[in-house]
């Protein structure tokens, strides 16, 4: 990451929450803490009203407000509420880019509501996926978003260990476990693999394009119709 943006996410950071301290900072940036001071001392030199000290925590001084975002505080609250659920569900990088997010809206809510929206009595314990599902999970999502194949190493409901190459088409929650979705090359036809039954992945360097029957709007086309998904 370029320091001019390093620079900018901290200010977000900070602006996302009431106190910060450097060891959160260094973390999310994935900088030293050491880095994180320095950084913060030059933004104060720029005229960044940075408000706090080290060992102690930041926040961002009276005037640096952009203007408040149009939420209603149910809105806000409903907002909080999402991110907390999603955030024990998602991959890391989108959890991550979620708390980001959530952090620049807060930060430009009325103050009231933004208090309000952070006091929700709505808690999701981490009873998500396991972290290393969670990593092959975003591994999926990835290779999804670059269209490229997969070799999966697949373990099915009785326990049969196979090795297929398919074409990723998109990731589907069920409510306790996710799914891939995907076109095979080795069954020609679509099938969905649970994530955790995913004991190894290979990205492939072959790219794959849309190709008539073998896309994702024909998967959802063709279990409209039959009313069921297939997994193996």
């Amino acid at each position: 990451m370029r320091r001019a943006d390093r620079l900018f996410q901290l200010v977000q950071l900070i602006r996302g929450r009431r106190l910060t301290t450097a060891a959160w900072l260094a973390e999310r940036l994935q900088v030293s803490v050491r880095s994180v001071y320095r950084d913060v001392a030059d933004l104060q030199h720029q005229g960044v009203p940075i408000e706090g000290a080290a060992g102690v925590g930041y926040r961002l001084g009276r005037g640096f407000d952009l203007p408040p975002l149009m939420f209603t505080t149910d809105e806000a609250r409903a907002l909080v509420a999402a991110v907390r659920v999603a955030q024990q569900w998602l991959d890391p990088a989108l959890a991550a880019a979620g708390e980001t997010a959530l952090g620049r809206v807060m930060s430009v809510l009325p103050v009231a509501t933004r208090i309000s929206a952070e006091s929700v009595s709505l808690i999701a314990p981490p009873v998500g996926p396991e972290p290393g599902v969670r990593r092959v999970m975003q591994a999926l999502r990835e290779a999804t978003e670059a269209r490229r194949k997969l070799r999966l190493h697949y373990r099915d409901a009785a326990e049969m260990r196979t090795r297929r190459v398919v074409r990723p088409l998109g990731c589907f929650f069920w409510g306790q476990v996710w799914t891939l979705a995907a076109w095979c090359e080795s069954r020609r036809d679509f099938r969905s693999f649970r994530v955790d039954r995913i004991e190894g992945y290979e990205l492939l360097a072959d790219t794959f394009a849309d190709e008539p029957g073998k896309t994702l709007a024909d998967l959802l086309r063709a279990h409209a119709v039959e009313g069921r998904a297939v997994v193996k």
